[in-house]
């Protein structure tokens, strides 16, 4: 039921707030229309309608711009200054806003009052207490109210009706929820839903209050032992009985002393660790350092400063895991077991002779390519030693400070890896790799492969420094092993303190045998086939090395032997029929077509066609030059990404082929009718070197002469102005390479034939070495015949595509 206001009031919009009846608020009005209103109302009978704004940033609201339901309220005071009225007005009942009579010169409009749906029952004098019980709690948490308003809330005498908007108009809400809660005529909803957002407010108050109390406490706590440990300090200097149990205040001290005498540091060390345990005992506690010297102290109490891992490791027993872990690699493994009898040697010495002098750390580098076991060969010397294994990374790292650490005036600053991995393994004779010393790069920070200087000296190790821990750590007892893929990228004094061992690629016999004894058992194991004795043929093997692989390592060759395995998984989980033996033809079934052939094979001899040999990052390559004749000028064009060194061998070779015109039976004028573009495919990849200087010269001459050039043989070697071929690196990975396409004849300069040693014996076996000392000497081995003078100019009836394969050092 609304009974309905006969006479006309002044409508005051506001924004941001809303007006309860039977509270008391204090109102700012600023807008003309507003100002107006308030002065004409206080005039006559001092009674305004108040609306809440839906936007607030609505300048001249209309009805569409007001909420429906408000508050008739009477004004009780008012003051006046520039510009603004400030009006104390008490809220007398909630009213509808039905249509606006009139805009100008202030808002007046026809409203209803709303009669309050109430009636006293016993749940609603207990939701009354409860929220009269909750808001005295409110104020002692510390909630913000007038006081009359508290003591007249805190009374008995307040009505429920009261009570709810009372205690609304003081909610922490958003002004919408309070318009929700203006708009609820029901008193026992009205005061349920006062009662749950008092609640919330009134957990929040707790917690703040909760924490500001710990906060205090903690604070005095700390002032009291700052106050007693000043008066403790000031009695001891009076009396002069300043001890050395004064600097131990608490456990945390006392284990610290402990730690220190147990790490076994040496003398230097331990001084330095008292001096800093000391500082930690006398400084405040709210001394943001403190966190740092304790963050300092265990660090040098958790280095190994006297763990050494003992070696008893047979000779025989270490020979046998090197050999059951890893197949080939002879030179490292003979290095390896030439140390572990330098140290044996070593230690019965020592046992003999009273003293310690000390021992030079071994420190070797594996150069090879990708996949060839350098970094796994690692693990297995640590298992062949009995000692911890420690790897890291070195690959892409450019700040100094990842090998030496930082200084402790840094925040967040801690030791290098070196110091790291030494903690980590807790001795300090470890297996330490530095794995891809190659790709260590440098800039502003600092160049981090001078820091590895004193690392990788065995003069200077004995007493490496880190910046954090700032005093000496001996890594002399440590066994340093370098990876890397190419040595041309290692600085050269870096490179002097290395024992360089080189791994080559494997050869396809090597591939097999590990693939059979290694890879295709672990496989089995590790893709959940153990135990069904699933095998795989030799023929099946084969198949695998030489279509689907062509690299100088493994690792391709473990991923197809992973994916037969999985098909194979696959077919045992479905409950399908399986191999037991996977032969050729499953093979090709699970990896699908060949993915290479020989690069040699079913090609007959042709014009411009030779074989060269390269090497690369990833051991041994074959690359292709085609040599294009046209009608010209005597001009020559190279393309195919080639660096400046290939092209001044390439221009070299095109100067011998005219000096030597009448040898090759060309005429003195050849190269002014014709243009020659030398270009080798896969353009992306870019190719430099000096090797590639016999190759070009064959190409050269096969295209000029109209020879063929035999398919079957490969050649390497730099080319001078005068003729003679010139010592190349790399020959043992290239005739690696020449092998598995299938080469039968290398060609290789005359001081090569030193590197014959180094071959393997299958390489020996397969392919035939001819060393020669001119070009002359490679022209007779790689040309069908020898050239013979001939009448015709050159340029007509020539092939215009001549391939060569090339490669570079």
């Amino acid at each position: 039921m609304s009974q309905e206001i006969t006479r006309r009031v002044p409508i005051v919009p506001v924004r941001g707030s809303v007006v309860f009846p039977h509270t008391d608020t204090l109102l700012s009005f600023g807008r003309t229309k507003s100002v107006i209103a308030v002065n004409s109302a206080f005039q006559e009978d001092k009674v305004i309608a108040i609306f809440a704004q839906k936007d607030p940033r609505t300048a001249d609201p209309g009805f569409d711009d007001l909420y429906n339901i408000g508050t008739i309220a009477t004004i009780t005071q008012m003051m006046s200054t520039e510009g603004e009225i400030h009006a104390l007005v008490r809220g007398q009942a909630r009213i509808s806003l039905k249509e606006i009579i009139a805009q100008e010169p202030y808002l007046i409009g026809k409203v209803h009052e709303i009669a309050e749906e109430f009636s006293v029952t016993p749940e609603i004098k207990i939701l009354s207490k409860k929220l009269q019980e909750l808001f005295k709690k409110a104020i002692n948490f510390g909630k913000q109210a007038e006081i009359m308003t508290v003591m007249r809330l805190v009374s008995s005498g307040v009505e429920p009706v009261e009570m709810s908007d009372q205690v609304a108009a003081l909610l922490e809400i958003k002004p919408s929820e309070k318009q929700k809660i203006l708009e609820e005529t029901n008193v026992k909803k009205r005061l349920e839903t006062v009662l749950d957002l008092l609640t919330k407010e009134v957990n929040a108050l707790e917690i703040e209050r909760t924490i500001s109390s710990k906060t205090q406490k903690r604070f005095e706590d700390q002032m009291k032992k700052a106050m007693l440990r000043e008066k403790k300090r000031t009695i001891e200097e009076e009396l002069g009985e300043m001890s050395e149990e004064g600097e131990i205040t608490n456990e945390e001290f006392k284990e610290y002393k402990t730690k220190i005498k147990n790490a076994g540091m040496p003398a230097e060390v331990k001084i330095r660790a008292e001096k800093e345990l000391k500082r930690l005992s006398v400084m405040s506690p709210n001394n943001p350092e403190g966190g740092y010297i304790r963050n300092y102290l265990d660090w040098l109490t958790d280095m190994p400063w006297s763990n050494l891992t003992p070696n008893n490791v047979p000779m025989r027993k270490a020979a046998h895991i090197l050999e059951d872990e890893h197949y080939g690699i002879e030179k490292a493994k003979e290095r390896i077991l030439e140390f572990l009898a330098v140290m044996k040697l070593k230690k019965t010495e020592k046992n003999k002779k009273s003293g310690d002098e000390g021992s030079h750390p071994t420190i070797l580098c594996f150069i090879g390519p990708p996949g060839v076991g350098k970094t796994s060969i690692g693990r297995s010397i640590a298992k062949a030693l009995n000692r911890k294994f420690v790897r890291v990374s070195l690959g892409g790292i450019r700040d100094e400070a990842e090998i030496r650490g930082h200084r402790r005036t840094y925040v967040g600053a801690m030791p290098g890896r070196i110091i790291q991995g030494i903690k980590n393994a807790g001795t300090r004779n470890p297996i330490f790799m530095l794995d891809e010393i190659d790709k260590v790069g440098a800039d502003f920070r600092g160049d981090p492969s001078s820091a590895l200087l004193e690392v990788l000296d065995p003069e200077q190790n004995k007493e490496f420094s880190d910046h954090y821990l700032e005093v000496p750590f001996d890594l002399s007892e440590v066994m340093f092993i370098c990876t890397g893929n190419v040595l041309d990228t290692v600085p050269p004094a870096l490179r002097d303190r290395m024992e360089v061992i080189a791994f080559p690629g494997y050869t396809e016999v090597e591939k097999f045998q590990i693939a059979k004894k290694f890879l295709w058992p672990k496989q089995i194991k590790d893709q959940g086939l153990g135990g069904r004795n699933i095998e795989i043929t030799d023929a099946g093997l084969r198949e695998v090395i030489s279509s689907y692989t062509r690299e100088a390592g493994v690792r391709n060759l473990e991923r197809n032997l992973a994916s037969i395995c999985r098909k194979i998984a696959r077919l045992v989980a479905e409950k399908k029929k399986f191999p037991r033996k996977v032969d050729i033809s499953d093979v090709r079934k699970f990896l699908g077509s060949q993915r290479f052939s020989s690069q040699i094979a079913d090609k007959k001899d042709e014009v411009g066609q030779s074989t060269g040999l390269g090497v690369t990052p990833v051991g041994g390559e074959i690359m292709f030059i085609e040599v294009s004749l046209m009608p010209g000028k005597g001009k020559l064009t190279l393309t195919g990404q080639l660096g400046d060194v290939m092209k001044e061998s390439a221009k070299a070779a095109f100067t011998w082929t005219r000096a030597h015109y009448h040898d090759l039976g060309l005429k003195p004028n050849f190269a002014e009718n014709i243009d020659v573009h030398i270009h080798v495919p896969e353009g992306a990849v870019p190719k430099d070197g000096p090797s590639a200087g016999v190759a070009i010269t064959t190409a050269l001459v096969s295209a000029l002469t109209g020879i063929p050039v035999r398919r079957d043989v490969g050649m390497t070697g730099e080319v001078t102005l005068r003729g003679r071929v010139l010592e190349i690196g790399g020959l043992k990975e290239k005739s690696i390479a020449g092998h598995r396409a299938g080469l039968k004849t290398i060609i290789a300069p005359k001081e090569n034939k030193k590197d014959i040693d180094e071959m393997p014996a299958v390489i020996k076996k397969d392919i035939k070495f001819v060393f020669a000392e001119n070009v002359e000497d490679v022209l007779h081995t790689a040309l069908r015949t020898w050239p013979k003078k001939i009448d015709k100019e050159v340029g007509k009836g020539f092939t215009p595509i001549s391939r060569t394969l090339i490669a570079t050092s």
